[in-house]
């Protein structure tokens, strides 16, 4: 006999039970108000009663979004409301696919420097990342391509800049999952100007991907595995959110156990990996890349671009960037991982496709 909890492709079940109790009014106002705690906002004390006003009204009435529009063509139910910063994030997306088809278009490369650190904010310092991407950057641009740079420094350096908390969505059902994520932003709950909707379309854009990171306690920097986590939608995420009528997490898995086919958006672009670090972690930090990159469906340029390397091992953080000065090797290094990038790129624009490519996957994810 079955028991009661399995799961049925008929009758999936959702586990409910674990949220929060919405908060008092108080609560909220009070939590509101933190962000005048400035004595210059006692000047706008009237304005700022009324701003909070709002906005407790629209957390009680749980508004997420604040516009929205009939999904159109191209959509299971074209009349169902979607949110329009949605819509626009997947225009956006779509064009960018069409200039990463474009065989007319440059080589583009989306070169990130995962480093927090920056001379703009407390470190006081430029970060070591950023030198290398720098290196990086001036070879691609040597070997014709069009380099975007992406500073993940900007998240504790520039006002505005965050990336929110991926919540997991593909563990209820991977049809919940939309492609972009339409989690953000949820306006009642203040988790506004995510980053994310105009990092996904850079992404698209990109014909090879290079990441120069380096080791945070044995990790990535929060940084870069906030976008990481967050790019899960690229692997197997649903471009339709109407199939689920928004976050319908019963629909989410009927369509799941009828059979999903996981597509993987970023499929076909090369990368490069440099991780660096003054200690230890380096290894597991640049295979956990590796494999996570090759996972999303992403293409290794090869060992010449993907390697990690120490910076003044074990020596003062204080001396870091005399470290690196000295590090002849490494600034060759970077430079030869990006003039490989830029071949492999080269040689799948013309076609050639990795070993494997054409055989049908004997698993959907």
């Amino acid at each position: 006999m079955e028991s009661p909890s399995s799961p049925s492709p008929s009758s999936p079940i959702v586990r409910i039970g674990q949220g929060p109790l919405p908060l008092p009014r108080a609560e909220f106002e009070r939590r509101y108000r933190e962000q005048f705690a400035d004595p210059a906002f006692e000047d706008a004390k009237d304005a700022v009663d009324q701003v909070t006003r709002i906005a407790a009204d629209a957390y009680e009435e749980r508004r997420k979004t604040i516009s929205s529009r009939p999904a159109g063509s191209g959509f299971q139910d074209p009349s169902y409301e979607l949110a329009t910063e949605w819509l626009d994030a997947r225009t956006r997306i779509q064009e960018a696919q069409k200039e990463f088809e474009d065989p007319a278009r440059s080589t583009r490369v989306l070169l990130i420097s995962a480093s927090p650190r920056t001379d703009e904010s407390c470190p006081g310092e430029i970060a070591k990342s950023f030198r290398l991407a720098g290196i990086a950057r001036t070879k691609l641009e040597a070997d014709g391509c069009e380099v975007d740079l992406l500073d993940l420094s900007l998240l504790t350096a520039e006002y505005g800049r965050r990336i929110f908390p991926c919540k997991a969505c593909v563990s209820t059902a991977m049809p919940l999952c939309h492609w972009p994520c339409s989690c953000y932003p949820n306006h009642y709950l203040g988790q506004v100007q995510d980053w994310m909707n105009e990092l996904y379309p850079r992404w698209v854009a990109a014909h090879g991907i290079m990441i120069i990171t380096p080791v945070h306690w044995f990790q990535v920097p929060s940084g870069l595995k906030l976008m990481i986590d967050r790019l899960v939608c690229a692997d197997g995420g649903n471009p339709d959110p109407t199939s689920t009528s928004g976050k319908d997490a019963a629909k989410a898995k009927e369509i799941e156990l009828n059979g999903w086919n996981y597509p993987k958006h970023l499929a076909g672009r090369l990368f490069s990996v440099i991780v660096h670090g003054d200690a230890e972690g380096s290894g597991g930090v640049r295979r956990n890349l590796h494999d996570w990159l090759s996972g999303i469906g992403l293409v290794s340029a090869g060992p010449v671009a993907v390697f990690d390397r120490y910076i003044g091992y074990f020596e003062p953080y204080a001396t870091s960037h005399e470290a690196l000065d000295r590090d002849a090797a490494i600034q060759e290094e970077t430079r030869h991982a990006a003039t490989t990038l830029v071949q492999a790129v080269t040689e799948m624009r013309s076609g050639r496709r990795p070993p494997g490519d054409d055989l049908p996957a004997p698993r959907a994810k």
